[in-house]
């Protein structure tokens, strides 16, 4: 085999290895859509790490904040779900300032804020109540347009097992289970 025949089936391998993510990536837009998938993701940049010692919910002024280039990551869900046939969703927020300011940026939906999804990263002992409280309240929701929850790194990978990076979301199957089906990892500009 000449090396010219091996890059182009290399080149081959590769293309289709990407058909095969973008099949699958759009089953899983399709799952979000039609409501039998929910779209979990953390934060938009938030420059450090935790929130100060001083920390107090409902006080901006306390916590780890966006920052401007976190601002623009979060409106970047617009089109990037609009790109995938989501124009409005109901949007659920951890309480942290840096979840309502990267779910209120999306303007993709009223905002609520939601307990569960609040970060334990001070709280560890919190993990399994909250995790099992998200899973249980989403699987509780009604029917309707597609589920976005925002909100931080340990709330997902204690339900996912993925480590989000900033402004990185997780489609996840219906209904969530301790072990849930994960569909598709997914962010503007990837």
């Amino acid at each position: 085999m000449t090396l010219k025949a091996l890059a182009l089936g290399v080149v081959a391998l590769m293309m289709s290895f990407q058909l095969a993510a973008s099949d699958n990536h759009a089953d899983a837009w399709q799952a979000l859509r039609d409501g039998n998938a929910v779209l979990m993701m953390r934060h938009a940049l938030a420059p450090g790490t935790g929130d100060p010692a001083n920390f107090k919910l409902g006080d901006c002024s306390t916590q780890r904040n966006l920052n401007e280039a976190g601002r623009a990551q979060a409106r970047s869900w617009k089109p990037f779900l609009a790109e995938h046939g989501i124009t409005e969703a109901r949007v659920y927020s951890s309480q942290w300032c840096r979840c309502m300011d990267t779910a209120t940026e999306m303007n993709v939906g009223e905002v609520t804020g939601w307990p569960p999804l609040n970060s334990f990263f001070q709280n560890r002992s919190s993990e399994p109540r909250q995790t099992r409280e998200t899973i249980d309240g989403v699987n509780a929701m009604a029917d309707g347009q597609p589920i976005i929850l925002v909100s931080h790194q340990v709330n997902t990978t204690a339900l996912t097992g993925i480590y989000p990076a900033s402004n990185e979301g997780v489609i996840l199957a219906l209904p969530l289970s301790d072990s849930p089906e994960i569909l598709a990892r997914v962010a503007p500009g990837k």
